[in-house]
C-alpha cells in the first residue's frame, strides 16, 4: 500500500511536483494516470484480483457491523485481507466506511446522543490504532437529504442518534463536517471522501450543495464519491439499485461531471460503478462511452467498479463482466482500452502518474479583449482556462429545449437558436459567464441586455467579487418574446474581466452592451507624474486582490511583479495604481 503525502495541505502543490510521489501498482491500469480498482467478491480477494485491478475496496468487510457486531468486540479478519493485499501487492486500498446510516451494530439503536458519540469515537479510534496509515476513507456515506429523508437511515430514520452524536443538522450537514474533523484529527495524511449515490441522475443538485455546504463550513472533504449506480437511462432511482434501460446519454454525464467540478472544485472518485444488465453489448456499450470518459476526464482520481464476477455482485448480479470464467465484451474491450489508455489526472490526487498541467489563463473567444464599442453576444464567453478559478463559466440547469451544439463545443453551455441568432438558454440563479473586456476610460455607463423570461429572472455583473453594476431585473411571459433592460456598470479603465451572473433565474440572455465609447455618466480623471512612486494594487486574472507593490511607473511596477517570488503560477495579472485609479495587465510566465 502506497505511503502518501497529506492531502489536506498539499493537494495544490502536488501537481507540480508529483513526479517524486506517483507510483503504479498491479493490474490493467498499472502506470495509468488513475487508478482502476475493484471489490472482494463475497469477502474475499479472488486470486486473479491482483492480475486486473491495481486498487481494492472492501464490499462489506470494513463496515462497522462487520467488524464491531459486539459492543467493544473488534474482528478484523476480512478487512485486513483487503488491506493486506494492497499492502502486499503496491496497490490501492480505500476504507469503507466510517460513518454511514446503514450496517452500523445493531447495539447503536437507542444509545443516547452521547453514548452514541462515545460509541463513535472508540469506533474511529479502534479505526486508528489498526490502521494507522489509511491512505482513503469514505468518511461518510449516504447522508444526502432528498424529500424530507435522508438516503440512508440515519437519526429518526434507523433509530439511534448518529446525526445528534455528531453536532445535529440545522440544514447545513453539521454532523457531516463533525464526522470529517474527526477523521482529519486520526488520519491526517489520508484523502478523506464524502460517497454517495444518485448523484448524476436523481439528486445531483443535492450533492453539489452537500459539498459546498461541507467545505463553507471548513470541513476537511478531499473529494466526492460518486457511486455511479445511476449510469443506465433507468438506473439509480429510489435506493441507487441501479440497471435498466440504455446507457446514460454521454453528453450528459459529461455535463454533470463538469458541473460538479465547476461547482465544487472538489477532485471526484467513480466509486462503485456498475453496468446491471444481461445485454452484453449494452453493456459493453456503456462501458466504451463511460468509462473512457472517466479516463480522460481530468478531475476524476480514480475509478473502482463494484465487482466483477457474474452471479456474485448485488443487486441482481448482472453486473459483473466475467461470467462462467469467460470475458463478457466489456471485460475485452476493458482490457484493450487500458492497453493503450493512460487517461489524465490532475487532481493532485497520488492515485496515479497524474498528468502535469501548468495552469492557463481563460483567453477572449475572439482573440482579443472587447473594447465596448458594441454589442457582446452573450454566447461569445470567455475561452476556459486549465487549473482552479479559470473555468470562464458555470452552468446548472435542466430544460426541454433543442440546444446548438457545436457552437461553443466542448463545454457544457445550453445555446439556443433564437431571437434569430443564438442566446445563452436555460440560466437558472447562480450561472455565470465571464468576458475579457477593455473600456478606454473608467467611469459610469450605460448598461442594456436583450433576455427572455417566463416569469421573474435578473442579471449582475461582477469584476472579481465585487459587484460593479445594477441589478437588471425583468419579468416576462415567454421564453421567445426578447426585451431589453437596462440600468448602469462602473468600470476602470483597462484589461479585466466581466462576469455576467444570474441573480434570478431562469432567464435567456441574448446579448448586452455598456455604453463606453460615449461619454461616461461619471468619470474622475487623475493625472500623475509617471515618476513619482506609486502604490499599485496587484489582481489576478479572476480580479482576486493579491496585494499592493510600490514602484515608479507602470513599466517598473510590471518588473517588480514578473520577478517576484510570491507569484507562482503563470498567467494574466492587473496592476492598478492607487492614485489614478488606471489598470495596466502584464503577463507573467513561470
Amino acid at each position: 500500500m502506497k505511503k502518501i503525502i497529506s492531502t489536506a495541505t498539499k493537494v495544490a502543490a502536488v501537481a507540480f511536483a508529483m513526479s517524486t510521489f506517483s507510483f503504479a501498482g498491479p493490474g490493467l491500469a498499472d502506470g495509468a494516470a488513475k487508478f482502476v480498482g475493484n471489490i472482494t467478491t463475497h469477502n474475499q480477494v479472488r486470486s486473479d484480483f491482483t492480475q486486473l485491478w491495481n486498487q481494492i475496496t472492501a464490499e462489506n468487510e470494513c463496515k462497522w457491523a462487520s467488524i464491531e457486531g459486539t459492543r467493544g468486540k473488534f474482528s478484523w479478519g476480512g478487512c485486513d485481507a483487503a488491506y493486506n493485499w494492497a499492502k502486499n501487492n503496491g496497490g490501492h486500498f480505500k476504507f469503507h466506511a466510517l460513518v454511514w446510516g446503514s450496517q452500523y451494530p445493531n447495539w447503536l439503536n437507542g444509545l443516547s446522543a452521547d453514548e452514541t458519540k462515545k460509541a463513535i469515537t472508540n469506533w474511529m479510534d479502534a479505526v486508528k490504532n489498526h490502521y494507522p496509515d489509511l491512505e482513503m476513507i469514505d468518511v461518510v456515506n449516504e447522508a444526502i437529504k432528498s424529500g424530507g429523508k435522508y438516503h440512508s437511515n440515519y437519526g429518526s430514520q434507523g433509530n439511534n442518534n448518529i446525526i445528534a452524536a455528531l453536532g445535529g443538522d440545522n440544514g447545513n450537514y453539521e454532523f457531516v463536517a463533525e464526522a470529517f474533523r474527526m477523521a482529519r484529527e486520526r488520519w491526517p495524511d489520508a484523502i478523506l471522501i464524502y460517497n454517495d449515490y444518485n448523484t448524476v441522475q436523481w439528486q445531483k443538485n443535492e450533492g453539489i450543495d452537500l459539498i459546498q455546504k461541507l467545505k463553507k463550513a471548513g470541513a476537511p472533504v478531499d473529494a466526492y464519491g460518486l457511486q455511479a449506480h445511476d449510469m443506465m437511462t433507468q438506473g439509480g432511482g429510489n435506493g441507487g439499485t441501479g440497471g435498466g434501460g440504455d446507457c446514460l446519454s454521454l453528453s450528459t454525464l459529461s455535463s454533470v461531471l463538469d458541473e460538479i467540478w465547476q461547482k465544487t472544485e472538489t477532485p471526484i472518485f467513480i466509486s462503485e460503478y456498475d453496468i446491471f444488465t444481461d445485454n452484453d453489448n449494452t453493456q459493453k456499450k456503456c462501458y466504451q462511452e463511460q468509462i473512457s470518459l472517466f479516463m480522460e476526464n481530468e478531475h476524476v482520481a480514480g475509478i473502482t467498479l463494484w465487482g466483477y464476477i457474474y452471479g456474485a455482485t448485488w443487486n441482481s448480479g448482472t453486473s459483473g463482466i466475467i461470467k462462467d470464467n469467460k470475458d463478457r465484451p466489456a471485460m475485452t474491450w476493458l482490457k484493450e482500452y487500458l492497453a493503450s489508455n493512460k487517461g489524465v489526472n490532475t487532481t493532485g490526487l497520488p492515485t496515479g502518474e497524474l498528468t502535469p498541467v501548468e495552469p492557463e489563463p481563460q483567453t477572449p473567444f475572439k482573440g482579443k479583449a472587447f473594447d465596448l464599442s458594441g454589442k457582446i453576444e452573450a454566447e461569445d464567453f470567455d475561452i476556459p482556462g486549465k487549473g482552479k478559478g479559470n473555468n470562464s463559466y458555470s452552468v446548472s440547469g435542466d430544460c426541454n429545449d433543442t440546444w446548438n451544439t457545436e457552437y461553443r463545443k466542448g463545454t457544457s453551455v445550453k445555446i439556443g437558436e433564437k431571437n434569430g441568432g443564438l442566446v445563452l438558454g436555460c440560466n437558472p440563479t447562480g450561472n455565470y459567464f465571464q468576458y475579457t473586456i477593455n473600456p478606454a476610460a473608467g467611469g459610469t455607463f450605460k448598461l442594456k441586455a436583450t433576455v427572455a423570461a417566463d416569469g421573474e429572472g435578473a442579471l449582475v455583473f461582477k469584476v472579481g467579487d465585487k459587484v460593479v453594476s445594477d441589478t437588471l431585473k425583468y419579468t416576462g411571459s415567454s421564453w421567445t418574446s426578447f426585451d431589453e433592460v437596462s440600468g448602469s456598470i462602473t468600470l476602470e479603465k483597462g484589461d479585466q474581466i466581466l462576469t455576467m451572473e444570474v441573480a434570478k433565474g431562469y432567464i435567456d440572455v441574448d446579448w448586452f452592451q455598456i455604453d463606453a465609447g460615449k461619454v461616461p455618466i461619471a468619470q474622475t480623471v487623475k493625472f500623475v507624474d509617471n515618476n513619482t512612486r506609486q502604490d499599485y494594487h496587484v489582481f489576478d486574472q479572476n480580479g482576486v486582490h493579491m496585494g499592493v507593490l510600490t514602484a515608479y511607473g507602470f513599466d517598473a511596477a510590471k518588473e517588480i511583479l514578473q520577478n517576484s517570488s510570491a507569484v507562482k503560477a503563470s498567467g494574466i495579472y492587473y496592476l492598478r495604481s492607487r492614485t489614478t485609479g488606471q489598470m495596466q495587465s502584464v503577463r507573467v510566465t513561470r
